[in-house]
């Protein structure tokens, strides 16, 4: 018994050794990681001891999602591969069907990413400008997209909308009555307020922003506060899995009808870069899949509740995918994901949009205004920010508003209704870009009317 322990130790070292030096001299590798983790999915579950032995992994999972499960696994610490490394000496193992790290992702707005501008309060975007619930409630964004009028119909009772965010001011006067427990994962308690310091940490109020245009554009809907960003605004696949679990089923009772029917994410990341090669990850995509209401065959899956999804698109100011927003183009049909348009009702300049040119490729859906939005922050203030981040629980809102009037509409249709009875923009831009835009700004009172064709298609909306 010892004799095969030791062997199996020396091919792990052996393993660990060849790896370590091909990492050195490969090309520069790009992999946000949590470090001393990897993802796992298993054609058998009782290879798991085994795999675990070979790779260098703990016997005993830290967590388990879904069923079949993925595993979340600890690197041992002896183990001196990183988890890029482990999940690269994976690839041809039959035996695994899935094999992810436990990726890294950030607000879309946060700073110092090389996939976005960072456009924040803290670059020339003060939170003193319109900083009054007076400006926040006659700013200009409601009435480009008809807002009133769609109100007139709906105001999105009866449902309820989680922000996966960095948590909110939960005393903060735009929520009176609108919101229902949220959880912690950051901290793992069920106090989902934001953590930070004013004009000290950049991410600060980010959530608390983001859940005050929700709550300004389906008043009557409810608000579910999720924390699942740090105070830089950091944040990890794993906890954002738990975090999707929890909302669309907080009580763990499939039957009891309290869970969340939309959920808004004003998070991304970019692909891995693993040499020359592009290599997205699939934790999340297989997740939010599974929660379009149609069971598949040999899939994975994790409940029954149904639930849209909206993303923030990404303000890298090019056509970079920025994922999850881009699982829509993988098939992901229940995933909205949204760029955003300025006052003028034109693309905004640090919006990420899809190249229309590359194969008819439209994984940015929609777009709705993102530039400049007064919203709520910490401390019960308001203030301006500008992103994708912004545009996106604009569409979260609008979904709310058209689920209320339509309670049995799909995830599924209404992706669908967001983006069809949108202003279609299909055109070349003249901008720096020089591609086709193939999306559609996204119109309250016609998504809540279902009006198709609603207004004349734009002319090309270059900045």
């Amino acid at each position: 018994m010892f004799r095969v322990f030791a062997t199996a130790r020396q091919n792990f070292l052996v393993l660990a050794v060849c790896l370590a030096a091909f990492a050195s001299v490969s090309n520069a590798q790009t992999c946000e990681a949590v470090p001393k983790q990897v993802l796992l999915d298993l054609v058998n579950q009782s290879d798991l001891p085994a795999i675990a032995t070979q790779y260098g992994l703990e016997q005993t999972p830290m967590d388990q999602v879904g069923t079949p499960p993925t595993y979340q696994m600890r690197v041992r610490d002896d183990n001196p591969l990183t988890p890029c490394d482990i999940v690269n000496s994976m690839q041809s193992d039959g035996r695994i069907v899935q094999h992810e790290v436990n990726r890294k992702l950030s607000s879309t707005e946060r700073q110092g990413l090389a996939w976005t501008q960072g456009r924040s309060w803290a670059i020339g975007r003060s939170w003193a400008i319109g900083g009054s619930a007076k400006g926040y409630a006659r700013q200009w964004f409601p009435w480009q997209i008809r807002l009133d009028q769609a109100q007139a119909v709906s105001k999105g009772q009866g449902v309820t909308i989680a922000v996966l965010d960095t948590g909110i001011d939960l005393n903060h006067p735009a929520f009176a009555g609108r919101l229902v427990p949220g959880y912690d994962f950051v901290s793992n308690d069920n106090d989902p307020s934001e953590v930070g310091v004013l004009r000290q940490d950049p991410a600060y109020g980010h959530g608390t922003h983001v859940a005050g245009i929700i709550a300004l554009t389906a008043p009557d809907a409810k608000i579910m506060p999720i924390r699942v960003l740090d105070r830089n605004g950091e944040g990890e696949l794993w906890r954002i899995a738990r975090a999707i679990l929890w909302a669309a089923d907080p009580d763990g009772n499939p039957n009891t009808p309290d869970g969340a029917s939309i959920i808004n994410m004003s998070f991304g990341y970019p692909p891995d870069q693993q040499g020359d090669q592009l290599r997205r990850n699939r934790f999340l995509h297989d997740l939010m899949e599974a929660c379009d209401g149609v069971s598949v065959p040999g899939e994975q899956t994790f409940g029954d509740r149904k639930v849209m999804f909206v993303a923030a698109a990404g303000n890298g100011s090019g056509s970079a995918k920025i994922y999850p927003a881009a699982e829509r183009v993988e098939s992901v049909d229940n995933l909205l994901s949204v760029g955003a348009t300025t006052r003028l009702d034109r693309l905004a300049t640090f919006s990420t949009m899809a190249d229309g040119d590359s194969g008819g490729d439209r994984w940015v859906r929609g777009v709705a205004p993102g530039d400049e939005i007064i919203s709520a922050l910490p401390g019960g203030r308001y203030g301006v920010w500008s992103g994708t981040s912004m545009a996106a629980p604009i569409a979260s809102g609008i979904a709310a508003l058209v689920k209320s009037h339509e309670l049995a509409i799909t995830p599924v249709e209404l992706v669908g209704r967001l983006a069809d009875t949108g202003i279609e923009w299909d055109c070349r831009s003249n901008s720096p870009r020089s591609y086709i835009f193939r999306t559609a700004r996204i119109d309250a009172f016609c998504s809540v009317m279902n009006l198709g064709g609603c207004g004349q298609p734009k002319t090309c909306p270059e900045p």
